[in-house]
């Protein structure tokens, strides 16, 4: 598999011509969704889900499909059709991709501030994407783990114990674009020294192997 990550919270991950999607937002750049096959979504937050964007790609491939909470499906209505309401624990094939959905809910930014729907994707058993959340996907061999390392709802210990407690064979930066380059350096920095296994943050359209 390939997988080629895109500013913030996106991943593309393709296998023998088929593309997967995740969480392309209002940050993310529109080539991650040239040629997709499937879309997941994690929740609502403009940052994971752009609307016009996805709204651009089944203008171009209407054989789309999107995958995300039921919370989420009415904040689809335009694309009717199309959408499919996951929920955690549940087992499905999206772009001939094996998915799991884990979690539930987004990591907690205030107790002002509503909580909306959240959810993790496992990926061919080996890749995941937690979204806005440090929710662990229990009984998973994780080989590939996307870990948030900025935000309103996180600080820097807390990513550093997801990686240590999910111990992936490799962890790469997700949710970095709020970060100064200051900032970048600091927390790549603690990152790869604490986090315990192979820690890279990658840039805005750089590809690796999985």
């Amino acid at each position: 598999m390939r997988l080629t990550k895109f500013t913030h919270a996106c991943v593309r991950i393709e296998r023998d011509g088929a593309v997967l999607v995740i969480d392309p937002g209002t940050f993310t750049e529109s080539a991650a969704l040239d040629g997709v096959d499937a879309v997941l979504i994690s929740h609502e937050h403009v940052d994971h889900l752009d609307l016009d964007k996805l709204a651009d790609a089944l203008g171009k491939r209407p054989s789309v499909t999107v995958y995300t909470h039921p919370d989420v499906v009415p904040k689809l209505a335009a694309l009717d059709g199309v959408v499919t309401a996951v929920t955690s624990g549940e087992d499905f094939s999206a772009a001939g991709f094996a998915i799991r959905a884990y979690g539930g809910w987004h990591a907690r930014i205030h107790a002002d501030i509503p909580s909306v729907a959240n959810l993790g994707f496992l990926v061919e058993e080996s890749i995941y994407h937690p979204g806005d959340s440090f929710d662990i996907p229990e009984g998973a061999q994780v080989e590939t783990l996307f870990v948030p390392v900025s935000g309103p709802w996180l600080k820097l210990s807390e990513s550093v114990d997801f990686v240590r407690a999910i111990a992936p064979r490799r962890a790469y930066a997700l949710h970095d674009c709020l970060l100064s380059e200051a900032g970048h350096m600091v927390t790549d920095g603690n990152m790869k020294r604490l986090s315990k296994c192979e820690y890279a943050r990658l840039s805005a359209g750089q590809t690796v192997e999985a």
